[in-house]
């Protein structure tokens, strides 16, 4: 799978996770909606995504000085719960992509601030997650 092809992925999971927070239900049953079932990397981020919901919440409120979840862009929390799955769970997955992906998620899909708020949260969490 090269680099395009796991943007994408993330891209899609990133959809998912979305629409999943965006109308409360689980992934699973936006992943059981779905015309054409996505690819296994979508399956597994947006699966991780939303199991590792509770301690990503957890490290992300402790990273944002002042801001609480709720006052964050939804789409916004979605890429760093993603993105903080990979971080914890994926360690074939280099700190750089995945801050950087998350980053240029956020600058695509979300407010002109995002991307730089998203990359402050994520590198500190990621300092203390991860050797380097």
């Amino acid at each position: 799978m090269n680099v395009d092809e796991r943007s994408d992925a993330r891209e899609r999971a990133l959809h998912l996770l979305y629409e999943a927070q965006s109308k409360g239900i689980s992934v699973e049953e936006v992943i059981g909606a779905q015309v054409v079932e996505p690819d296994e990397l979508v399956l597994v981020l947006a699966r991780g995504a939303e199991l590792a919901s509770n301690r990503a919440d957890e490290l992300i409120e402790g990273k944002s000085r002042g801001w609480t979840l709720q006052r964050m862009p939804v789409i916004d929390v979605a890429i760093m719960r993603m993105a903080l799955f990979e971080l914890l769970e994926r360690a074939d997955v280099p700190t750089a992509v995945v801050l950087d992906e998350a980053v240029d998620l956020a600058k695509r899909f979300s407010t002109d601030d995002s991307g730089r708020f998203v990359n402050g949260v994520l590198a500190a969490i990621a300092s203390e997650v991860r050797n380097g």
